[in-house]
């Protein structure tokens, strides 16, 4: 399986463990132990019942009518945005708080951009009883503000962080710095396919439930178990690697990543970090990040608190430097457009990071016959402002 992890943490050239001395007995322990973990059959047990009977998998297969009639193409969304906390976040967040338990920890952090994050990481906190510190960039803060009521109805305390950018990549920083204070009683819950090894494959592997449902609901539905196209939207990556997951060593289904490319790939204001990046370490693994000519991290822009990150999980690097995965970047007006569409076609209001996918559609030229699914990776209530405001809603 040549685009899995390899036993040292990478990815072809992307991967690895960059930390700083007091972190790496925490990584060392996670590392050393979470396969064992997640392979015995308690946790495993634990870990689907609790998918089942709360986050409320498998999440439907949705074949896409009046989309499909459109763009002449069979389009089935896979429903992620019908979980518990309404996005695909919360099959992490389950994973971890199991391996944090077993880890001996009682105390989570975590950061996030959109929210959804956040919500699921107070979620299974106040689930298992442990305390929950969420950092979340001050201007994600104003523009997620239903998201940042929901962790504090949850009983989390969310901190502002105000340095840089204010967003993600910011939160990801204060986030990282309160583990290294913290390193005893507490694990880092992150919420994407980034980070120091183990973290990019542990979150892919917990978020590999959603290829692994789509391929027998695509036998029951279609009598095959492999598209033709999977697309999802990719910041760090967490959905589109468990959307193409099972598909990965599966050459006759395509692979399709939505960078968000913001105001324009050229246009300074962007987090196409495929078009734009160059290799580099961030957040404790080598990547693609897009950043100045001596290294300086470049602040990325998206109308999607989700997606503006500079850099990409290194998976999603190694897919993309090897061809294995086609990216495109999708423009804020593309992404609302498509969001619009899918509204008023199939009654369904997405993410403003999942409308990033969604707005392939018009570059894809996908064949009548052939078979397209699309990560609909959450839920679009915490857009609704923006929604109102760009689309002239109010």
């Amino acid at each position: 399986m040549k685009f899995n992890v390899n036993e040292k943490g990478y990815y072809g050239d992307f991967g690895g463990a960059f930390i700083p001395e007091m972190l790496y007995p925490n990584v060392e322990e996670l590392r050393l132990n979470y396969l064992q973990i997640m392979q015995e059959p308690s946790f495993q047990k634990e870990f689907h019942d609790l998918l089942r009977d709360y986050v409320g998998r498998p999440t439907p297969l949705f074949k896409a009518n009046r989309l499909s009639e459109k763009y002449q193409t069979n389009i089935y969304l896979k429903r992620e945005d019908l979980c518990h906390t309404g996005a695909h976040k919360v099959n992490n967040t389950i994973g971890q708080i199991l391996m944090a338990k077993r880890l001996g920890k009682n105390k989570i952090v975590a950061e996030t951009g959109a929210g959804q994050h956040g919500v699921a990481t107070a979620t299974v906190c106040a689930l298992m009883g442990l305390e929950c510190i969420v950092y979340m960039g001050a201007i994600d803060i104003e523009r997620q503000a239903p998201n940042v009521a929901r962790m504090r109805m949850l009983g989390a305390t969310v901190v502002a962080a105000q340095s840089g950018s204010k967003t993600l990549k910011d939160a990801t920083n204060e986030a990282m710095r309160h583990w290294i204070n913290n390193p005893v009683d507490t694990h880092y819950i992150i919420g994407s396919v980034v980070g120091p090894h183990p973290y990019p494959d542990m979150v892919a592997r917990f978020q590999s439930v959603i290829s692994e449902e789509i391929k027998w609901q695509l036998k029951e539905k279609e009598g095959k178990e492999n598209p033709d196209y999977v697309i999802a939207c990719v910041g760090g990556g967490s959905n589109a690697a468990g959307a193409f997951y099972h598909f990965l060593d599966a050459p006759e289904t395509k692979l399709i990543a939505a960078e968000a490319a913001g105001q324009g790939v050229a246009s300074g204001h962007s987090a196409a970090t495929t078009f734009l990046g160059k290799e580099g370490v961030l957040h404790g693994s080598r990547s693609l990040l897009m950043q100045t000519e001596d290294g300086q991290v470049v602040e990325p822009y998206s109308i999607s608190a989700g997606l503006d990150y500079p850099g990409i999980g290194p998976m999603h690097a190694h897919l993309f430097k090897t061809g294995r995965a086609q990216f495109f970047a999708i423009e804020d007006d593309e992404a609302l457009t498509s969001a619009l569409e899918l509204s008023q076609l199939e009654g369904i209001i997405p993410a403003l990071e999942s409308s990033h996918a969604l707005a392939v559609l018009p570059h894809l030229k996908a064949k009548k016959d052939e078979i397209v699914v699309i990560n609909l990776s959450g839920r679009g209530d915490k857009d609704l402002g923006t929604y109102m405001k760009r689309l002239n809603l109010i």
